[in-house]
């Protein structure tokens, strides 16, 4: 009994003992429970936490932000306003300024104007005492010369009388002159129109322009590449025969001949159009056309000499002489050709040899030959009429003739009435109309030359070149120059044009003296 209730007793007590252990664990693991728990209340307030201090400093940061921002825009808008303000003063100061100039700008004009008027008085004054200081000398003068005429002699009465009435009648002598020259010169001019007027009309020729280049037409563009040859030795071989230069560029169908030689010029052209008519070109067939083209040139150099002598009537010269004449149809100066020139000057000189009752053969012949030197100009050097009076010479044309071909530019005095009517023959078929084409360049420098001449000379004050440098007008000083002198200065202005000029046809030279009193009504 005992035992059973110790056991009983320690059955109860190891309950107890369990329950209590069981307790005590139950307890520590809710206790480690509860702090587990807590431990991740207090983590979860603390992130709580955390989180809204980081949403208050962004809060924060924003709201700085957007102070700085608003106080950025805000001295942004008052600079923007003192930028105003300062550009309106700043304005107000410039219009203050401009209003301030202008004033003082009609102030200063104001006191210009006073200075003026006071100039003006005081010249008036001036003047006004020289007339009074002038009027009294004249007074005196006369008071004297009374005094003197009344003691003076009857010759020494007709001397001053003489004196005055020649001073007085200047002006008469000068008109008077001018009368019977101008009556005089208009007699000339009208005798001397008709006889020029009268050859004129009956000698017409075309016009030639002047060309340093000719212009051969290609049936196709294909043929350029032809003419070129392999690796251009076509081209070389007519360059090398002719002694041009052939010019191979963009224009369609055509190929153009460069050379100043004129006869050059042409016999490439005439070898040139034969190749490309032919078709075969190569060096051997170049040379042979060639040939064949300066065999033709010569023919027609010889038959345009003889025809031009046939058409001036001109006989006996040598063959030599004919050839070198037929050489000027190949020829231009100022676009007119030279042969065509040579033929008309030779017509217009027997016209008016004939008229003149000189020789017309010598005028005829001097009139065609004149020109021969400008064949071989590029050959010889020398003023052409100089080498066209030594050819003419070494082939025994008369000396008559020889001389006018020399001394129809002036080189040479002319020794006969037909070496000047070939010279005139000459000007007047080079400066009709149409017969010539002059140069800018030539005709501002003749221009110039002529002006440069008219105010070389003393009182003249200003010279003007007008219709084409046919006419120049000399302004002169009326009270350096009268009516006597204007017509001398007349004259040696033409004397100097003649004598440094050389120019076709003729010049006319106007003095013009004029006496100007301008006043102003005040």
């Amino acid at each position: 009994m005992e035992n059973v209730l110790l056991t009983g007793v320690l059955v109860i007590l190891f309950t107890l003992v369990g329950a209590g252990v069981a307790g005590y664990l139950a307890y520590s693991r809710g206790r480690e429970a509860g702090v587990r728990a807590e431990k991740e209340r207090q983590n979860a307030v603390r992130q709580g936490a955390e989180e809204h201090a980081a949403r208050i400093i962004a809060e924060a940061e924003a709201s700085a932000k957007q102070m700085q921002l608003a106080i950025k825009e805000e001295e942004v808008q008052r600079r923007k306003e003192m930028d105003a303000e300062a550009l309106r003063r700043r304005n107000e100061l410039e219009k203050i300024e401009e209003r301030l100039q202008n004033r003082l700008d009609t102030a200063e004009r104001r006191l210009q104007q006073i200075e003026n008027r006071e100039r003006k008085l005081n010249q008036r004054e001036s003047r006004c005492n020289e007339r009074e200081a002038r009027l009294t000398n004249v007074e005196e003068e006369w008071a004297a010369e009374l005094q003197r005429v009344a003691n003076m002699t009857t010759e020494e009465a007709q001397k001053v009388l003489l004196e005055r009435v020649e001073q007085q009648t200047r002006q008469e002598m000068a008109r008077k002159i001018r009368e019977v020259e101008a009556q005089t010169a208009e007699e000339a001019d009208r005798h001397a129109r008709e006889i020029l007027t009268m050859a004129i009309e009956r000698i017409a020729s075309d016009h030639v322009s002047e060309f340093a280049v000719s212009t051969v037409d290609l049936p196709s563009d294909e043929m350029k590449g032809r003419i070129i040859g392999r690796q251009g030795r076509n081209i070389r071989a007519i360059e090398q025969a002719l002694g041009v230069d052939l010019v191979v560029d963009d224009t369609p169908e055509a190929i153009i001949i460069s050379c100043f030689d004129p006869i050059r010029r042409e016999v490439a052209r005439m070898a040139l159009s034969k190749l490309v008519s032919d078709g075969r070109i190569h060096p051997a067939r170049i040379e042979k056309e060639v040939e064949k083209a300066q065999q033709e040139i010569e023919r027609i150099v010889i038959e345009s000499g003889e025809q031009a002598m046939l058409e001036a009537g001109v006989s006996g010269l040598h063959r030599e002489v004919q050839k070198i004449l037929g050489r000027l149809k190949f020829r231009t100066s100022y676009g007119q050709n030279q042969l065509a020139h040579a033929v008309e000057t030779a017509k217009l000189a027997g016209m008016i040899a004939a008229e003149l009752h000189a020789n017309v053969k010598v005028a005829k012949m001097g009139g065609l030959l004149h020109d021969l030197g400008k064949a071989v100009t590029h050959e010889i050097d020398g003023p052409h009429a100089i080498v066209g009076a030594e050819i003419a010479r070494r082939y025994n044309v008369p000396d008559v003739v020889v001389n006018a071909i020399a001394s129809h530019h002036g080189e040479v005095e002319p020794e006969s009435i037909e070496a000047v009517i070939v010279a005139a023959a000459d000007a007047i078929s080079g400066a009709r109309p149409g017969a010539r084409r002059e140069s800018l360049e030539t005709y501002i420098k003749r221009v110039t030359e002529l002006e440069e001449i008219g105010n070389s000379f003393k009182g003249v004050s200003q010279t003007y070149a007008i219709q084409a440098g046919r006419e120049i007008r000399v302004l002169v000083r009326p009270e350096e120059v009268d009516d006597l002198a204007s017509i001398q200065l007349s004259r040696d202005i033409a004397k100097k044009i003649e004598d440094n000029l050389q120019y076709p046809g003729q010049i006319r030279v106007t003095v013009v003296r004029e006496t100007r009193a301008v006043e102003y009504a005040k």
